[in-house]
């Protein structure tokens, strides 16, 4: 697949390739998920926004965001977390991109405070209420996620809304007023009960269900029992380096943080942060 880069791009522009996205999925053929875009604005959609996303190689690429799934002959939807499995790491960050875009265009077409129809600034990734001058630009939810250790043991837990079997590491959004650093302690308290210390930033990952921005440390048990948060996790259990349960997919920053202790604690080669 070519390179691909963002950047603003007019949607008064003609020609040009086209995503059609709706509530994180996207319009796939036998071909892929880009479209003639002249083709498919002709197909009828329920679109609520144009977004101009940026170049894949040297073809600029748009977005469509619909209000509901439509049907055209010939194609299917399919949801972002299928793509995140696929070895294609150029389409994911362009559907990654796309997807926050497209949620962000749907979520602020109207004004929060007066409620009045946005508009568009022109050049700018920017929806703007005239009655309020209040402009709004799309949406980073910081958030922390973190892998406990206790020598050859690291914590994992299970949320009711894993797949069957899998585990994976802690993670939570960070508070009005807190550090980064002070939300990994909290939420690692709040959830299962345990103290943590030697706090340490590993990396962060943008991730797009729907738009946060992780950012992935890795600490060290200080202390505590196991005391689960009913309602946020089933199950949590400390498993050695060298029994590790189904884990989350390659390209997530929770595998990047359990992989990279596991080749620490293996003398295994270090595993590379997703992008």
């Amino acid at each position: 697949m070519s390179r691909w880069q963002s950047a603003l791009i007019d949607p008064q522009l003609p020609g040009g390739w086209v995503l059609a996205h709706c509530k994180q999925q996207f319009l796939a053929d036998d071909n892929g998920v880009l479209f003639p875009r002249e083709w498919l604005k002709r197909q009828g959609l329920p679109v609520i926004s144009e977004q101009g996303l940026g170049h894949l190689g040297d073809d600029p690429i748009y977005l469509l965001e619909l209000a509901q799934p439509a049907t055209v002959l010939g194609c299917s939807w399919l949801g972002l977390r299928q793509f995140m499995l696929q070895d294609d790491d150029e389409r994911f960050h362009m559907l990654s991109y796309a997807t926050q875009v497209g949620t962000w265009a749907r979520e602020h077409r109207f004004c929060g405070s007066c409620g009045a129809a946005n508009v568009q600034i022109p050049g700018e990734r920017a929806m703007y209420c005239q009655t309020c001058d209040l402009r709004n630009y799309p949406r980073l939810s910081p958030s922390m996620i973190v892998l406990l250790s206790r020598g050859d043991e690291i914590l994992l837990a299970r949320s009711p809304r894993f797949v069957p079997g899998m585990y994976s590491t802690l993670a939570g959004f960070v508070e009005p007023g807190e550090t980064v650093e002070h939300c990994v302690a909290r939420e690692v308290r709040e959830e299962v009960g345990l103290e943590v210390h030697n706090i340490r930033y590993m990396g962060s990952q943008p991730w797009p269900f729907p738009h946060s921005l992780m950012f992935g440390f890795h600490a060290e048990y200080a202390g505590g029992e196991l005391r689960l948060q009913e309602d946020e996790i089933e199950d949590a259990q400390w498993f050695n380096v060298r029994q590790l349960p189904p884990l989350p997919a390659s390209r997530s920053i929770a595998r990047y943080l359990i992989d990279s202790y596991v080749a620490q604690r293996l003398g295994l080669a270090q595993p590379v942060l997703p992008s």
